[in-house]
């Protein structure tokens, strides 16, 4: 069955808005895998805008489950990751000017740095994805990196307002899924994924980890966090 990845980002970001120690996101870390969470997602951004070096540091001690790092390919953030040596790499485009990441990295443009990273953190002993959209060719220059697994963008998905447009979307990520299994790679997905259009997905199979966390957190504010989490591993699990 799919495991759930809860991506704290978010209580980062409430916690950066005032500046101080509240809400920290390893302590919801630590909720999140007590209520079935199986991973631990957290994005260090070149400009640390929500998560922190501080939050890293100490979530690599206390996590539990698994600790995926999503980053982008730059030299500092190999380094960073080959000192902390979290269990997971997943390397994401990032821009300064997003409010969050657009889509998926680009690593036909990109060969070279996207290898060079994959094979130094791999050579670590770090597993490592890449945050790709479902287009074939991207999945193939994916394989070609030696990266263990893709992490297959679905905000495309997610953002189709219509079903003919959605239906379309998710033929897209199925046959991702196929080739990517096909030539050996792992598959996880994530982005804009929730509590309703994660069914049509999860009913494709064939997709390990699921990274949500912008809809966990959302929900979380109602009904708190325990239940938040509870649900969505219940709608991974068990749809």
């Amino acid at each position: 069955m799919a495991k759930l990845g809860l991506n704290v980002d978010h209580i980062a970001t409430v916690r950066q808005a005032r500046g101080g120690l509240e809400p920290d996101p390893v302590t919801a870390a630590a909720m999140g895998e007590l209520a079935g969470a199986e991973g631990i997602t957290i994005h260090l951004r070149e400009d640390r805008r929500h998560i922190q070096d501080r939050d890293l540091e100490i979530l690599r001690q206390t996590v539990k489950t698994k600790l995926n790092l999503e980053m982008a390919a730059t030299q500092e953030m190999v380094r960073i990751a080959l000192r902390v040596k979290p269990e997971q790499v997943t390397l994401v485009p990032e821009k300064r000017q997003e409010l969050t990441t657009e889509g998926g990295l680009d690593v036909i443009l990109n060969i070279k740095a996207v290898t060079d990273a994959v094979k130094r953190l791999r050579d670590n002993g770090i597993i490592v994805s890449l945050f790709i959209d479902p287009n074939q060719e991207q999945i193939k220059a994916a394989n070609k990196t030696g990266a263990d697994y893709i992490e297959i963008h679905t905000g495309s998905y997610a953002e189709a307002r219509d079903w003919a447009l959605q239906e379309k979307e998710l033929e897209a990520v199925d046959t991702a899924i196929k080739l990517a299994r096909k030539v050996g790679l792992g598959v996880n997905a994530g982005h804009g994924l929730n509590y309703v259009n994660i069914k049509a997905i999860t009913a494709l199979g064939g997709i390990e980890e699921f990274n949500i966390g912008h809809a966990i957190i959302s929900r979380a504010m109602l009904v708190g966090l325990d239940r938040a989490v509870r649900d969505m591993v219940e709608l991974i699990k068990y749809a």
